[in-house]
């Protein structure tokens, strides 16, 4: 087992991680940027080190700073955390070449999944449902013009090396392709520093449901059911719950057989998550493999009874895989909640908390980094906690939510809470039959 384990992010997920490594015995080390001085993960982590101004390009993403502040230390390991460098396969193979090990998947595990053209030729071979387009990265927009007219309009130009909805276009008509794809391709390229795109066929009214797998290094893969994550805005996901409203047991099956198949085709070590899209007809079809642990994990837990972030520690370890997966108990749901104003086009509001209030009891969950008079910077995701509620079923779970949303505050800035309260009095989400479009068609965006 790791001596000390660095962990290279922030915010929430960076005290999610320290709170598990406690409870093996493991030391942390937390790693922060000046504007982040006051954070509780570098109150609560047991050494921390400063690496860099409040830009994520001068800290977080520095990887010649992390590795410093690791070797300093003396960690042994380093956990990436979401976002950030979590799957840079450079940093991975970097801390493997200082003898650090990188708590999640190899570096070539990472850049054969993170080359989501390459993920889809790798699905399509182990015989994995993947959606209509090209077979690789488009090198002009006559190519593009070509296949979108093979395979139907509407279609989706995405990023080859990104995700979060940065380099998506989605084009109805052919004379709107060329512009759209250029706007893509530079978007992609200021995001992730590739212009690379790929075009599939756009599938209307889709669920986003994922997979949870682990893998470990005596080639067991697992996968843990699944997510249903089709409540987003701008791709951007605000709302997960698992069971997904929509999935049978077949479905439930054959997803996660399929979720194998892609893990397996690439020796997959660690936490990672396929992801479908699910049309109406149930049929199936992947779309990417996040090679991390997501922002969504707990609700997998809660309703599998298990750790993810230690059955990280302990596959990085050399263990084998702990919780072996089990059918669902009951229902969990995941409020993301951002510091945005949602009547006001969901605008970030950064800026000091002058009161909060977290709600309790059974079946309730909170995970977050904020504290009353803690400032929240406008440097980075303005994401500040997450509401995870369990519940016997989806009925309980959302009755649970509502409950628990009247014990949430939070004063001095403008929250996404009052967005959640509206989705769950809802019919439609209330019902369950829903699909990516639910909030341009239903919430206008507010």
């Amino acid at each position: 087992m790791f001596k000390k384990i660095l962990i290279a992010n922030r915010g929430e997920i960076a005290l999610r991680i320290i709170r598990t490594c406690k409870e093996l015995g493991i030391k942390t080390v937390a790693v922060y940027s000046e504007v982040d001085r006051e954070s509780l993960h570098v109150v609560l982590a047991d050494e921390a080190v400063c690496i860099g101004p409040a830009k994520s390009s001068d800290s977080y993403l520095k990887i010649p700073s992390i590795m410093s502040a690791a070797m300093i230390t003396g960690a042994d390991a380093i956990h990436p955390g979401y976002g950030f460098l979590s799957e840079n396969a450079d940093f991975s193979e970097i801390c493997s070449d200082s003898n650090i090990k990188f708590i999640g998947p190899s570096p070539d595990s990472i850049r054969k999944m993170g080359d989501k053209s390459f993920a889809k030729e790798t699905m399509r071979k182990v015989g994995v449902p993947v959606v209509p387009g090209s077979d690789g990265i488009i090198k002009t927009v006559d190519e593009a013009k070509k296949i979108a007219l093979e395979v139907g309009y509407p279609v989706m130009l995405k990023a080859s090396a990104g995700g979060g909805g940065k380099g998506m276009r989605i084009v109805w008509e052919e004379k709107d392709l060329e512009k759209l794809f250029q706007t893509a391709a530079n978007e992609a390229e200021s995001a992730f520093g590739f212009a690379g795109l790929y075009l599939e066929k756009f599938i209307m009214n889709p669920r986003h449901v994922e997979i949870q797998v682990m893998g470990d290094q005596f080639g067991n893969v697992y996968h843990y059911g699944e997510r249903d994550c089709t409540i987003q805005r701008r791709h951007q996901k605000l709302i997960e719950e698992s069971p997904s409203p929509v999935a049978n047991a077949d479905l439930r099956n054959k997803m996660g057989e399929a979720a194998l198949l892609g893990a397996k085709a690439v020796n997959y070590e660690g936490a990672g998550t396929i992801e479908f899209l699910v049309d109406k007809h149930l049929n199936f079809y992947f779309i990417e493999m996040n090679t991390r642990i997501q922002v969504e994990h707990p609700v997998t837990e809660m309703v599998q009874n298990l750790d993810l972030i230690k059955q990280q520690i302990l596959v990085a370890s050399k263990e084998k895989i702990e919780n072996l997966p089990q059918e669902p108990r009951g229902h969990a749901i995941e409020f993301r909640i951002n510091a945005e104003d949602p009547d006001n086009n969901f605008r970030p509001s950064p800026g000091r908390i002058e009161y909060l209030h977290f709600p309790g009891g059974f079946g309730v969950r909170v995970d977050s980094h904020i504290y009353n008079d803690y400032v929240i910077p406008p440097n980075y995701d303005s994401l500040i906690a997450k509401l995870i509620v369990w519940g016997t079923d989806r009925k309980h779970a959302i009755s649970r939510a509502r409950r628990a949303f009247e014990e949430f505050h939070v004063e001095g800035i403008k929250t996404t809470i009052p967005f959640h309260k509206k989705v769950l009095d809802h019919p439609i989400f209330i019902d369950g039959n829903l699909d990516t479009s639910f909030i341009d068609q239903h919430l206008n965006n507010k």
